[in-house]
């Protein structure tokens, strides 16, 4: 049974209709980015799946005792406030030292318990944020936005970050990103998001889709020759998605590239 599953899924805000007739579902260990232009209903998305947004339409479903691990796509802490790594990593719930400091090592900042959070840097940060989500012993990870505000290697840094702990725990992965070259190297499948589903499927097969290009205006000189160039390769690991996969639009309607 897959970890999370929408069906015909829809929100709205008032009269405004945020997301209508959404169909995805996430497996157990699968490493799922959402892609989409500004205003797509990204982080709504999101919010709806763990139950934070009422759904209009459709439904939910959730793996029974399903554990979820979420890294919001804002999180500001104020510059004056005094709380330390060690202490946020206790919220809500309290966790031992021994269990804060291996999270902390797992994510690649061991040591950092005694610092305050507002000094952290931006990899830092996100890397502490990810930690916190990791207590919980999540059999899916949901991040938003996780690399805003990090350059480029520490966007790549934290995709590796992302694939090693899917590797070390089997855990599930299912992430909002605009950084698209690197999703589509990070990913088993990519959800390409309009208000619904545009097209989804393996990376090179979404890449190839007309919806997607539409959207991202990737021509032979933009992001997808990039890509191309850079990340020629199979994505077929094990059980996922790869290169096999035909892209699913939106009807349903398959496209091959």
């Amino acid at each position: 049974m897959n970890l999370l599953e929408a069906r015909d899924l829809g929100v709205r805000h008032g009269d405004n209709t945020i997301l209508h007739g959404i169909g995805l579902s996430i497996a157990k260990g699968e490493i799922v980015t959402i892609v989409g232009p500004n205003g797509a209903g990204k982080s709504t998305l999101v919010r709806a799946l763990i139950g934070l947004e009422p759904a209009a339409t459709g439904q939910v479903l959730r793996a029974p005792g399903l554990r979820i691990g979420y890294v919001p796509q804002r999180l500001k802490i104020e510059a004056g406030l005094p709380m330390t790594v060690r202490r946020f990593l206790s919220l809500p719930h309290r966790v031992t030292d021994s269990a804060a400091s291996e999270a902390l090592a797992r994510v690649g900042v061991p040591g950092i318990e005694g610092q305050q959070l507002a000094g952290l840097s931006g990899g830092q940060f996100q890397r502490a944020l990810l930690a916190r989500a990791l207590l919980s012993s999540p059999d899916l990870l949901i991040l938003d936005e996780p690399t805003q505000g990090l350059d480029q290697p520490g966007i790549a840094a934290f995709y590796r970050l992302l694939s090693d702990l899917r590797g070390q725990t089997g855990v599930a992965v299912l992430m909002v990103s605009h950084d698209l070259l690197v999703v589509m190297s990070a990913s088993d499948r990519v959800i390409c998001l309009n208000g619904h589903v545009c097209c989804e499927g393996a990376p090179e097969h979404v890449s190839a889709a007309p919806a997607y290009r539409a959207l991202f205006g990737a021509g032979e000189g933009g992001v997808l020759a990039l890509y191309r160039h850079h990340h020629d390769h199979d994505h077929d690991h094990d059980h996922h998605h790869g290169g096999g996969h035909p892209v699913r639009g939106a009807e349903g309607d398959h496209h091959h590239a």
